[in-house]
């Protein structure tokens, strides 16, 4: 068991760090909001720090799971980063959904301070955190990526290094472009079946178990039916991850359409104020069209 830094407690940092305080870890948690950071402690043990310097301090891995690229330079770099509270040798390892610049730029600063860096985007959504369930893909050199994995495990099913520095980040940008056109698909099939007057649930029955079937036909269709989004990924997250990809694309050349539209899709969610549904909340804008 080792003494590891958890950086940023929402919805899915704060179950990640209780996976790892419940492996058996010596968890030092670090939150913007100090009154999180007390109640995960108060939860889960361990203690909490007041900057990422603090917390990083004496740890052999810190954790991070913030909200964009500045989030994480703020969290790393300069006086109360974590890098200026890191031993050298020391691992740390961003669960962050970013873009693969910032990621390769933090690998080369941490490597100028003998700290290993391993960008490790998630997928499974706060469900797959809770439940210890998560999918990681991992960026970085190989080394530090098999190191992390063990301690990764304490809250992920699958783990895998895809690549150098960036690589994690950017294949995590094509599992939004998949997701994205899914959901789309998903919401415009249960439209097509509800306006055409069959019975949804028999429906679904059939084709979920069918060539058309996905994570989110099955986790999703019954509460996209009932009008229920107050859960899971939320739009606003979805619209600056699609930002992230919209970006890369245009750095390697890469066309995608059908993206960029579902894109404006969720910018129509949020002019509904839904800015904080579920990504499934697609359904709710094709019907408030009818």
């Amino acid at each position: 068991m080792a003494t590891v830094a958890f950086l940023g407690l929402g919805v899915m940092g704060g179950p990640m760090a209780g996976h790892l305080a419940a492996a058996g870890h010596d968890v030092v948690v670090f939150n913007r909001t100090p009154e999180r950071a007390a109640r995960w402690v108060d939860t889960h043990g361990g203690r909490a720090a007041g900057t990422p310097r603090e917390a990083a301090a004496g740890a052999e891995v810190v954790f991070s799971c913030v909200g964009a690229d500045d989030d994480l330079r703020e969290v790393t770099l300069g006086e109360h980063g974590a890098f200026a509270g890191m031993a050298e040798g020391t691992l740390y390892v961003d669960h962050t959904t970013t873009s693969a610049t910032v990621a390769r730029e933090l690998h080369a600063v941490a490597a100028g301070r003998g700290i290993a860096f391993v960008d490790a985007p998630v997928s499974g959504g706060q469900a797959g955190a809770e439940k210890g369930v998560l999918t990681v893909m991992c960026g970085g050199d190989e080394a530090p990526c098999a190191r992390a994995e063990p301690f990764i495990r304490a809250f992920a099913r699958q783990v895998r290094r895809i690549g150098p520095s960036g690589a994690g980040q950017t294949c995590k940008m094509v599992n939004q472009v998949c997701s994205t056109g899914i959901i789309q698909s998903l919401a415009e099939g249960l439209h097509l079946a509800r306006a055409s007057g069959l019975d949804v649930p028999a429906v679904m029955d059939v084709i979920t178990q069918g060539a058309s079937s996905s994570w989110q036909m099955v986790n999703r269709w019954e509460t996209m039916l009932a009008g229920e989004y107050q859960h899971g990924f939320a739009v606003d997250w979805m619209r600056k991850d699609l930002g992230i990809v919209m970006a890369q694309a245009r750095e390697v050349g890469a066309t995608l359409p059908v993206a960029a539209l579902v894109d404006q899709f969720f910018a129509d969610v949020q002019r509904m104020g839904g800015g904080r549904w579920d990504t499934s909340a697609l359904l709710a804008r094709l019907e408030r069209e009818d």
